[in-house]
């Protein structure tokens, strides 16, 4: 089983994925004409406008933190040690790579989830990629697809993964027995996502931000107090980026190819851009402006936030510490744990035990709501079944919290890189809708006037869209 996976995982990014995902991110960031950097400045301006709401929908706000909550986790702590070990330094700039040309793939998929959204039994938005691949593309078995893929990856594999991280924290920093740890995620788990989606919105608003300023604050300070070492530590990536450490010891293509699989592989499970999963919470915010692109901008910023600000915090954090030991055996959340000890003393490993509890915890939550969509999709918008989804959701964190590591996060990749597969090919359909609707936001901005998308200004969209979902929008 675990040869198979295995080799499934090497066809995938080994190939297919590396070239798919810089493809798109490139293609987006052309076409798009350098959002991410053209208009850096304008995600902010989005965000301080970003807690209005409605009773169908969560704020802007709540849903870049329930975004950031799913993308904020073992990718962050844990992903970036493995990256680290398993790929080398170089690995890293990879990571920021693919995720400077991912805000733009990011953009393009939230963009297309908003306007595509629907609603449940309830009376929510829903949507994400498998909406926009039945309403958009007219191709509802694409969707059904990308569902499954989602419900095993997100649902399922990335819980075991997260629980599994905050089992191995735990026991490092308390030596607090696996089982004992994985009975108590599942029932802190089951009291929030028994209760919805706005419930999971208002628990990740709460404890995401304060967490993640919580970490970058003790990162400043560790670089603060390395600051004499930050030159060599930004040498040493770019250098193993591109084989330069390497290339007087030969194996210089596999050392570079080694950085990039794993800095793309470990950069995407980390910032998510591409994948479709935080479409999903993209599409159940109410947006402001009133305008589908505006939530692209919204989850651009999560993309910069997650990879570029907060792993890059953990890469100074071991890469300082003189922890660090190239294809060691020290890894994962470990190697974070260790290194913030050799730092602050041994409260850092606590510390990192806490807020890999607090980020895994949280993304459990949102990974639960984006399956929830998805199975609602199946389910053509209703919400049978979903009681005996949620006691299997928590059977995958008990199972992921006494696992092991290795075939855990093999699992994690191969199911990602199938569901990222069908959602990249999916907005490069879409690509055309995209650009109309960057333009048509951007040239109302130019204007002076608060951007607000009016479905009679695209009348070849007005038969894929939703009945009296973007109707209010003309009379806000």
């Amino acid at each position: 089983m675990t040869d198979l996976i295995n080799l499934m995982n090497d066809l995938l990014w080994g190939s297919i994925l590396v070239y798919l995902l810089v493809g798109v991110g490139i293609y987006f960031t052309v076409r798009l004409g350098f959002i991410q950097f053209r208009h850096f400045g304008h995600m902010f301006s989005v965000l301080k406008n970003s807690r209005k709401a409605d009773k169908a929908g969560i704020s802007s706000f709540q849903a870049l933190c329930t975004s950031l909550a799913a993308r904020v986790g073992t990718g962050n702590m844990a992903g970036v040690a493995v990256a680290l070990t398993a790929g080398g330094p170089g690995a890293i700039f990879w990571m920021w790579l693919i995720a400077m040309l991912g805000m733009a793939t990011s953009f393009a998929e939230s963009t297309l989830a908003q306007l595509y959204k629907t609603k449940d039994d309830d009376g929510n938005y829903r949507g994400g990629p498998a909406y926009y691949m039945e309403k958009g593309l007219g191709m509802r078995w694409m969707g059904v697809l990308f569902s499954v893929f989602l419900i095993i990856a997100f649902g399922l594999v990335f819980n075991a993964v997260q629980a599994n991280s905050i089992a191995n924290a735990m026991n490092n920093a308390f030596g607090w027995e696996d089982t004992y740890v994985g009975i108590v995620v599942v029932v802190l788990s089951s009291i929030v996502i028994f209760g919805g989606i706005k419930r999971i919105a208002k628990v990740a608003e709460l404890i995401v931000p304060i967490m993640a300023l919580a970490y970058l604050l003790l990162a400043m300070f560790v670089m603060l107090t390395n600051l004499e070492k930050l030159p060599a530590v930004v040498t040493l990536i770019f250098k193993s980026a591109f084989g330069l450490q390497e290339a007087a010891a030969g194996g210089l293509g596999y050392a570079i190819a080694q950085a990039m699989i794993n800095g793309i592989k470990r950069g995407l499970f980390s910032n998510e851009a591409g994948m479709g999963s935080a479409p999903n919470a993209a599409a159940s915010a109410t947006p402001y402006p009133p305008h589908p692109a505006s939530q692209g901008y919204v989850q651009m910023l999560g993309v910069f936030m997650d990879t570029i600000v907060i792993c890059s915090a953990t890469v100074a954090i071991i890469l300082m510490s003189g922890e660090y030991v190239p294809h060691g055996e020290v890894t994962g959340i470990e190697l974070t744990q260790t290194a913030l000890s050799s730092q602050v003393g041994d409260w850092g490993g606590i510390f990192v035990a806490v807020a890999i509890f607090f980020f895994a915890f949280t993304s459990i939550i949102a990974n639960y709501s984006y399956a929830e969509t998805n199975l609602i999709f199946l389910e053509h918008n209703h919400k049978a079944g979903l009681g005996i989804f949620r006691i299997i959701v928590l059977g995958m964190v008990m199972f992921g919290a006494v696992a092991s590591l290795p075939v855990v996060w093999a699992l994690a990749d191969v199911s990602m890189g199938l569901m990222a597969i069908v959602n990249l090919v999916a907005i490069i359909l879409l690509s055309g809708i995209v650009i109309k609707l960057a333009k048509d936001y951007n040239r109302q901005l130019d204007e002076g006037k608060v951007p607000t998308f009016d479905s009679n200004d695209f009348p070849e969209l007005k038969s894929q869209l939703e009945d009296g979902i973007w109707d209010q929008s003309k009379k806000d």
